[in-house]
């Protein structure tokens, strides 16, 4: 399908004839994704496997089976979610009622990545099914076989002007962005979110935008260092280091900095073998582009374990990086990779002073035993999250909202934020005819001394 007009045209018919709007029609499409993820389960695995080297479990877990749970857990709330909210009014409006009432955005555009090519195509679509949209979804040209199983899935269960799958590369995004979406929802670079951001404001159109940065991690000397390490590097080196709230530079106090690396090449070593090229547990970069532009970092520290790499067999082994050049590209470019960078500090104080200075990330990670060091490193810095004593876990609640701040990203999903991210709060206001005091009307029924004494109790609510 490459007549995007055509095909937007069809969807806002479809979405205005009110086929996605009841409870019974959004229940019924979450159900259909539910059902096409369990049936295609084998293909797509396989086409995971080839486009990223995900191991099964992995794959599994942060892709079919994360999406799988977003969609039940949407399920058991929708009902919920979808209810009208009751809203006190001032005395001058009775006798009337006032809710606040969810509706659905409309026709919605949804530009995938490709780290988590099915799981961030998917979790933004179970909220716009959740929220009663249709939808276009993008899919990323860079996991050509994940983006091809996608596409034969939602066509194979969706009428297409209520879930359309489009693949192609930059000139489809762009294409999809001419059109007048109600809503765009993009992940990936903060370079592209701009221009994303700029195509939208043209209709104008509404967006969420999940972005980057660079994610600090500090750790402080009284933190338990053996489970720092653990959840350091499960963090950073999961889908080979390509996730988006990975810790990208990991700080430590100068008198813990020795015995955290042990750890973090200890574990590493336990995690994936002498070798990880031949463990069964660890992914490949997307692509030998890709690869190239990491090897090309690794200039900037010495390894204390890995730097080994394979360009054409996309492989870099997961690294640790001592003695990082102040002015090393490791500090100052997101990774996105297999590369962690550990950087001693001396002064807490100009530490975040530094981390203040750069524009805020998606995540600060802070590892202490001190409730005290929580507040304050709390308070002195600004993310989308912020994650004490563990990585990357933050993500995995549906209560929490996922989002950036700033040039990290713009709005929240993941659970009732999804919901409510692909939704609009509707003012709606009933009053009765069958009163009409005529107080507001011209001419004036009371002077200005009067209706200011009366005005606060009339209007307040």
């Amino acid at each position: 399908m490459t007549n995007y007009a055509e095909w937007f045209e069809k969807a806002s018919v479809f979405f205005h004839a009110g086929r996605t709007r009841t409870l019974a029609a959004r229940r019924a499409a979450l159900r259909r994704l539910d059902a096409a993820l369990a049936a295609h389960e084998e293909a797509l695995l396989r086409a995971l496997h080839d486009d990223l080297g995900k191991p099964p479990v992995e794959a599994y877990a942060s892709e079919i089976g994360y999406v799988r749970g977003d969609i039940r857990f949407a399920l058991r709330r929708l009902r919920r979610w979808m209810r009208p909210r009751r809203r006190r009014l001032p005395p001058a409006l009775w006798p009337a009622q006032g809710r606040v009432q969810p509706e659905p955005r409309g026709v919605v555009l949804i530009l995938a990545p490709w780290n988590y090519p099915l799981q961030l195509a998917l979790s933004p679509l179970v909220a716009a099914l959740a929220a009663g949209n249709a939808a276009a979804v993008k899919l990323a040209e860079q996991t050509p076989r994940v983006s091809a199983a996608l596409a034969a899935l939602l066509r194979e269960r969706f009428d297409p002007a209520h879930v359309a799958a489009f693949e192609g590369g930059v000139e489809t995004g762009r294409a999809l962005l001419e059109l007048p979406f109600d809503h765009v929802f993009f992940t990936g670079s903060t370079a592209v979110g701009r221009e994303v951001m700029r195509a939208a404001a043209r209709h104008p159109a509404s967006v969420t935008l999940e972005l980057g940065g660079k994610n600090p991690c500090i750790v402080r000397a009284d933190a338990d260092l053996s489970v720092a390490a653990r959840r350091i590097v499960w963090g950073k080196f999961l889908n080979a280091g390509q996730t988006c709230v990975a810790p990208d530079v990991v700080f430590v106090e100068h008198a813990a900095h020795d015995r955290l690396v042990r750890a973090l090449v200890d574990t590493v070593r336990a995690f994936y073998g002498e070798d990880p090229r031949r463990s069964p547990d660890y992914g490949r970069l997307v692509s030998e582009r890709h690869a190239q532009r990491l090897v090309e970092l690794l200039a900037g520290g010495a390894a204390a374990c890995g730097g080994e790499y394979e360009i054409a067999a996309r492989y870099i082994a997961p690294t640790v990086l001592t003695d990082v050049a102040p002015d090393s590209a490791l500090l100052t470019e997101e990774i996105f990779g297999p590369l962690l960078p550990v950087v001693p500090f001396h002064d807490l104080e100009a530490l975040l002073a530094r981390l203040r200075a750069a524009p805020p990330p998606l995540a600060v990670y802070l590892f202490t035993g001190s409730r005290a060091s929580v507040r304050h490193v709390m308070q002195a810095t600004r993310s989308g999250g912020f994650c004490v004593n563990d990585t990357v876990s933050q993500v995995i609640s549906r209560r929490l909202p996922f989002g950036g701040l700033g040039a990290s990203g713009i709005g929240r999903y993941h659970g009732k934020a999804g919901f409510d991210a692909f939704s609009y709060e509707r003012a709606v206001l009933e009053r009765s005819a069958r009163i009409d005091p005529g107080l507001a009307y011209p001419p004036p029924k009371t002077s200005l001394r009067t209706l200011k004494r009366v005005y606060r109790w009339m209007l307040g609510g």
